[in-house]
């Protein structure tokens, strides 16, 4: 008997499909196919937890290249100072109150960092004439030269050390640094977005004319 005529003696549904001779009630068609083998959780896991440590080492190496060119600028200024200065360099004007919420401090906190700021030169403080119980910052000529210094000299040793890396793994950087930025979400905050949503100014109450 040929394959044909095996095929045509097969008992069929009205449909004219294969019948099932299991009686299960699914023709061949109707069957699902193979469950895939599940993944291993443990080396998901695992996998999750070296990425994590890759990611808070290369952190630590950021923050150590921050130290070294603030250092090589001002070796009296702190990195909660600096990044102080960079919130102000990016929405100034600043109240007081939104600068302490932006950095995650409490308002006292925030006063003595301007304090110490302010003594250096750095930063400009003032009574909001709208407001006279608010207090307005901004960036002096010398605090904004040093924020400049500070990027510049960061910049450059970021992109010695990118440099040497091979040109694969540098390509092969990009993807997953932009991944991990998307997978941030809402906790990647844009320091000018924080201000105006806690009510920092978004226009100068000082300048000439208001």
């Amino acid at each position: 008997m040929t394959h044909d005529e095996a095929a045509a003696r097969q008992p069929r549904e009205p449909s004219g499909r294969p019948a099932d001779p299991a009686g299960s009630g699914r023709t061949p068609l109707d069957r699902p196919a193979p469950d895939r083998p599940a993944p291993d959780r443990a080396a998901l896991d695992q996998e999750a937890e070296e990425v994590a440590v890759a990611v808070m080492a290369a952190s630590r190496l950021l923050v150590a290249i921050s130290a070294r060119a603030l250092s090589s600028i001002d070796d009296t200024m702190t990195l909660p100072q600096l990044r102080a200065l960079v919130v102000l360099e990016s929405c100034e004007p600043l109240k007081l109150a939104a600068m302490a919420a932006t950095l995650g401090v409490n308002p006292s906190t925030a006063m003595r960092m301007v304090d110490r700021l302010e003594a250096a030169g750095l930063v400009d403080r003032r009574t909001n004439p709208a407001n006279r119980r608010e207090v307005v910052l901004n960036l002096t000529d010398a605090g904004r030269a040093v924020v400049g210094q500070v990027m510049a000299h960061r910049q450059a040793e970021v992109s010695a050390l990118v440099a040497r890396l091979p040109a694969e793994e540098r390509a092969g950087l990009v993807p997953a640094l932009r991944a991990l930025t998307r997978a941030a979400g809402e906790l990647g905050v844009d320091p000018f977005d924080e201000v105006r949503r806690i009510g920092g100014l978004v226009a100068d109450p000082l300048a000439p004319g208001r």
